[in-house]
């Protein structure tokens, strides 16, 4: 095989995109194996609201080797801290291994965390600090803050918990010494699957009634039967909120079909909009067409993994939505289609 230009090919987008199916093609042309970056894929026994869709990874008869789904108990919760240490094993023994990476999710904060290049560190909760900010202003909170760092960040003093949570950050980090060592992911190429917001809402809606109509409220069952505490699984959000109030009888049937499929087109807003800002700090997503074959999506994976520069690949669609990615927005307004 040539030698690839990236280290690592991230293949992410909003939900319901056919997302696992590409990396699975991508990974079984290139001999590799594919990482999850989905938050919730990585507790066991929640399979069908999760879309841990399995047979998406048997390409031409045989199994793409996973990893990072099915890890953890259901009822636990894991974190972005946890999940960059994972990756990383993951990681440096496929390297080791000579397999290439194809990493596969939508939850932005877990691909950030790949591709953004520095490492996270796990900050306790110091109580002592915490007691000693209590009561103090907004205002306050700021200029203690900027005694630490310079302020370039507005988000951190957005509101008294996440000042209070940014100065835990900043105190901890002044006396425990932090690990310097390089990022191993150096290159990596990012990769986004892209319909027009009309075609996602349709593909949402179809896939959550096969959810409903193919098990999903008698995995929920069993997991509250397993042991699982319902504000556990109320607590992961969308299928598992919803069909838990309906087991609860917190709601009807109906008002559950109709409040998740509300709150899952508001999950895939958000998803974009958390793009949006990766690139706008520099990120290069680049942007593939849903509305192509499969092939035709592996192929331009492919090109873009054996060039030295990645041109912002752009999708087809040309209608100005609020959530349309930077690049396929400016493509828009330069008034063409860019080349795929």
């Amino acid at each position: 095989m040539d030698k690839l230009m990236h280290d690592v090919v991230v293949i992410t987008g909003p939900t319901a995109t056919g997302k696992t199916r590409l990396a699975a093609l991508v990974a079984a042309r290139l001999g590799g194996e594919v990482i999850s970056a989905d938050s919730r894929q990585v507790y066991r026994g929640m399979d069908i609201g999760t879309g841990k869709d399995m047979s998406d990874y048997i390409v031409d008869g045989r199994r793409v080797p996973s990893h990072l789904i099915d890890i953890v108990d259901a009822g636990y919760k894991y974190n972005v801290y946890e999940y960059q240490h994972d990756f990383l094993n993951v990681f440096s023994d496929m390297c080791k291994r000579g397999c290439y990476p194809v990493v596969c999710g939508g939850s932005g904060m877990y691909v950030d965390s790949i591709v953004s290049g520095y490492r996270l560190i796990q900050v306790p909760v110091n109580a002592e600090l915490r007691t000693a900010l209590s009561g103090r202003s907004l205002d306050e909170l700021t200029e203690i803050l900027s005694r630490y760092k310079s302020l370039h960040n507005k988000t951190d003093v957005d509101t008294v918990k996440r000042a209070v949570r940014a100065i835990e950050i900043e105190d901890y980090c002044m006396h425990h010494p932090v690990d310097n060592k390089p990022f191993p992911v150096t290159d990596p190429l990012v990769t986004g699957i892209f319909f027009d917001r009309e075609t996602r809402r349709e593909r949402i809606t179809a896939r959550l009634r096969e959810r409903l109509e193919g098990g999903m409220i008698g995995e929920v069952q069993g997991l509250i039967a397993a042991g699982i505490h319902p504000d556990n699984l109320i607590y992961y959000g969308l299928e598992y909120k919803y069909v838990t109030l309906y087991l609860l009888n917190k709601m009807s049937y109906e008002e559950m079909a109709r409040k998740l499929e509300v709150e899952i087109h508001r999950f895939a807003k958000r998803q974009m909009t958390w793009f949006r800002g990766m690139e706008r700090r520099g990120i290069i997503i680049n942007w593939i067409d849903g509305q192509l074959s499969d092939e035709e999506k592996v192929e331009k994976v492919l090109s873009m993994l054996h060039v030295a520069k990645t041109m912002v690949q752009v999708s087809g669609s040309r209608e100005h939505v609020d959530d349309t990615p930077i690049a396929v927005r400016k493509s828009c307004r330069a008034g063409g289609q860019n080349e795929q």
